[in-house]
């Protein structure tokens, strides 16, 4: 029994010591609040920082107790959704906090964000002593005085009270639910408005978000076959039946044949049973953009890649759920990676994305 008693103890002892240790850890972590619209939103961006140790939504800056989201998003509470960073001062400074906040919002906009309206979606800044207040008040006075915007900035700066965390179902919602959190984001308008304005600048050295770029013409034309050329550089189309793709039932991704960029997952792929390969959604959002086609006296919405800029097809409105689209692309805009290649060549963060299917 003494020899039990002895080592009861010393674990006590051990475990005390390893709190008190976290606990001095702990203090090197601080915290700082934002409030730029929809919260998954925000999650999901400034996750990607180096130096942050987490981020939590929630609601704050109104007078309801223990609101829930349901009474925030019906705008009676006063509150605001937000989120809770966590972050080491040693990696990251609250400045650098405070310009990728600037590169992920619309500051202009005093009546909410992008899709979502009200006073429950402005875009704040909390700060939760006076040091932060007077580095953010510096940060939006120099962007105000930068021009980047021709309207003025209506983030508000207040004194941070109390953070009211979220419901476990929207902590860390853009893992929980990939699809419907980028089909979310890519109608909402948010990427749209943010490429316009600070292209690919994401406000910190430290984002590791992978570059992509459109190479020369010279390079294009020794690297591209003459029909990847012509859809890609030239607008042209590839014939229906007669192309790589459209009958490929390989998992893997889809990415643009210049630059690069992912484009297409083979789990959004479907037989539309036009000869080009079909696709209810963008794996990637971000890496396209729409444009109105008017050429063959119709209208048309075109697809083209973000950072190449590359002719990829076109969009219509008649595909299957859960979009109700169909992305009409040609095999020559793209290079199929396959699963089993995804870590080798540099994509090996969509592994996660296969595990999810059966």
């Amino acid at each position: 029994m003494k020899y039990e008693s002895v080592i009861i103890i010393l674990i006590a002892f051990l475990s005390g010591t390893f709190v008190f240790a976290m606990n001095q850890e702990d203090k090197t972590i601080l915290r700082a609040t934002f409030a730029g619209g929809c919260f998954w939103c925000l999650e999901s961006d400034f996750e990607k920082v180096n130096g942050v140790a987490d981020v939590i939504s929630g609601y704050t800056g109104g007078h309801k107790q223990d609101p829930t989201y349901e009474e925030v998003s019906s705008g009676g509470t006063g509150h605001v959704e937000a989120i809770q960073v966590l972050f080491n001062p040693a990696e990251v400074t609250y400045a650098e906090l405070l310009d990728v906040f600037w590169r992920h919002v619309d500051p202009t906009d005093p009546g909410g964000q992008f899709v979502d309206r009200g006073p429950q979606y402005r875009t704040a800044i909390f700060y939760h002593d006076d040091n932060q207040r007077c580095v953010a008040e510096t940060s939006k006075e120099e962007l105000d005085k930068s021009g980047r915007f021709e309207r003025p900035i209506v983030t508000k700066i207040a004194k941070f009270s109390r953070f009211h965390r979220a419901e476990d179902y929207h902590q860390n919602y853009h893992k929980k639910n990939p699809v419907r959190y980028r089909y979310y984001r890519f109608r909402s308008g948010r990427d749209g408005f943010l490429r316009k304005v600070w292209g690919d600048d994401t406000g910190t050295k430290n984002s590791p978000i992978k570059q992509y770029s459109r190479p020369s013409d010279e390079i294009l034309r020794n690297k591209l076959t003459p029909i990847q050329y012509k859809v890609t550089q030239k607008n042209a189309t590839e014939p229906a039946f007669n192309n790589e793709y459209w009958d490929n039932k390989r998992e893997g991704i889809y990415v643009d044949i210049a630059s690069g960029e992912p484009i297409f997952s083979s789990l959004d792929k479907f037989d539309s049973g036009t000869g080009w390969p079909s696709f209810t959604k963008p794996l990637e959002p971000e890496n396209i953009v729409e444009r109105k086609d008017r050429s063959y006296f119709m209208t048309r919405t075109e697809i083209r890649s973000e950072h190449a800029d590359s002719h990829l097809g076109h969009v219509f409105p008649d595909g299957p759920d859960p979009t109700g689209l169909r992305y009409c692309i040609n095999s020559a805009s793209l290079r199929f990676v396959p699963k089993e290649k995804l870590a080798e060549e540099g994509y090996g963060e969509y592994l996660q994305h296969f595990k999810q299917s059966p």
